[in-house]
């Protein structure tokens, strides 16, 4: 029994093990995400392309370690299931190792789609700078070739103006997946503990009782807003034109 128990503690501290040092590489995988972008984004076009390279090489170096991370906790985590399919314990024990067991998938699965997402984000970020770029340069050797003109300015400037239109729009989704996310989480949060105060509503009907109290006065004080709101209108109205 004690070494079924010292086996299951060693599966657990190589899983908690694993998981600090997936955590910390995807905090640098995603800063070196932004720092890629920034680099790319205010790098000149007759710059060297020393940064660049280092970036995309150091990329491909952390993302290569990260998955051989995830496929450790993986490996980690089937060991740790296999365990408990096998154990013959008591259900009190057997009951907690399943729940941890299903904490840690939980942070497994929550780290892939956290790498997967990252990674997705900084490779199409490539290869779209990787088209421009391949653009801009044929526009420099037309520019060379050719001599600037007129209708090469008009381009270069147009070309300019997509893309820092293309960054806002960028941006903006950006903000509004975030602003999502965070609704998301806020509405499950809240949804919980309206879930536990029904709970405790039905079980204390005292607590019922005030809940009901309470709604009362958040709808009467809603009202009232309403018409202080509806009077500061009329008056404004009125004073406007008068």
């Amino acid at each position: 029994m004690a070494d079924t128990g010292n086996v299951w503690e060693d599966l657990r501290k190589r899983a908690r093990k694993l998981e600090n040092e997936i955590d910390l590489k995807l905090v640098s995988f995603s800063k070196l995400g932004t720092s890629y972008s920034s680099q790319r984004e205010y790098a000149s076009d007759t710059s060297p392309l020393l940064n660049a390279t280092s970036n995309e090489h150091m990329f491909e170096t952390m993302a290569m370690e990260i998955e051989q991370l995830l496929a450790k906790l993986t490996e980690v985590n089937d060991k740790m299931a296999s365990f408990t399919q096998n154990l013959n314990g008591s259900s009190t024990q057997s009951s907690a190792q399943l729940h941890t067991l299903q904490r840690h998938r939980d942070i497994l699965q929550d780290y892939s789609h956290e790498f997967q997402k990252t990674k997705t984000n900084i490779t199409a970020y490539r290869e779209r700078e990787d088209l421009l770029g391949s653009i801009r340069r044929d526009i420099d050797s037309y520019k060379n070739s050719s001599g600037v003109n007129r209708r090469t300015e008009l381009y270069l400037k147009e070309n300019e103006h997509v893309r820092n239109s293309e960054r806002l729009v960028d941006d903006q989704i950006r903000i509004a997946m975030a602003t999502k996310e965070n609704m998301s989480a806020q509405r499950g949060t809240f949804g919980a503990i309206t879930q536990k105060i029904n709970s405790l509503g039905n079980r204390f009907p005292i607590i019922n009782n005030l809940m009901q109290k309470i709604n009362i006065r958040k709808r009467r004080d809603t009202i009232i807003i309403g018409i202080v709101i509806s009077i500061c209108v009329i008056v404004l109205i009125l004073y406007k034109f008068s």
